[in-house]
């Protein structure tokens, strides 16, 4: 009993040690923002950065217009790596599906054997007494399946992000990423967004759809202690997610 005693604080000190010193402390203080840093989750490692140059080539003889510019005025849109592009979030989708089944089954079967060769009387002394040669063989199965079920969900999303060019493919398409978090009490929102976006459609005030985004991927979430609240235990979720019954 002793040792048991003795052995409790270490089995609790090294659970808290397995959980972490960071979640232990979000737990106490409330989660905290994430260390502001460069988007690099899509830009691969040894991919390396260029900075667009300045364009000193001088203007034509009589003329305004520089040689290689593609516009009169300079262009806001973001184009390079490193540019700052804003993405406007704007979903307002729902789904509803229904369908139900109804099977049934139902089987009969008799069989009689009057006649085996003239056998028949020599099975009645091997089959136990109530062996009859009219009802030889019988089968009887009844089987049902019944089924239902519905899904009725909707989403709807109304914010802008400003997200980073994190990389520029051959075609010109460019690869975008932002994150947002926004802190209110103890509970935290993180908004992340991206994509891969085609200059021309970003606009004028250097702005683009989230419907305009390939391979997009947006996530709306947060963390806290209402979050926590809403998420069943660790034990449970193993349970419903890997029990066999």
């Amino acid at each position: 009993m002793s040792r048991l005693l003795l052995a409790a604080p270490a089995l609790l000190a090294g659970l808290v040690a397995l959980s972490g010193c960071g979640s232990v402390r979000e737990a106490v203080n409330g989660p905290n923002l994430t260390p502001m840093a460069y988007p690099s989750a899509l830009v691969p490692s040894e991919q390396a950065i260029a900075y667009p140059q300045a364009n000193n080539t001088p203007a034509s003889s009589n003329s305004l217009w520089r040689v290689g510019a593609r516009t009169f005025f300079n262009d806001q849109r973001a184009r390079a790596v490193g540019d700052i592009v804003t993405v406007q979030v704007d979903i307002n989708d729902s789904a509803q599906t229904s369908n139900a089944t109804d099977r049934s089954r139902t089987n009969d079967f008799n069989a009689a054997t009057p006649s085996i060769f003239g056998l028949e009387s020599s099975l009645g002394k091997i089959l136990p007494g109530a062996y009859n040669p009219a009802k030889a063989l019988g089968n009887s199965s009844d089987s049902s399946s019944t089924g239902a079920g519905s899904v009725k969900r909707a989403e709807k999303i109304s914010v802008t992000v400003a997200a980073i060019v994190t990389g520029v493919l051959p075609n010109g398409n460019l690869i975008i990423q932002g994150t947002q978090e926004v802190r209110t009490n103890r509970e935290v929102r993180v908004l992340t967004v991206s994509g891969i976006a085609r200059p021309e459609d970003i606009s004028s005030t250097n702005a683009i759809k989230h419907t305009q985004l390939a391979e997009a991927r947006i996530s709306y979430g947060g963390r806290g202690d209402i979050t926590n609240m809403q998420k069943p235990p660790a034990a449970q979720a193993l349970m419903e997610k890997y029990s066999p019954f």
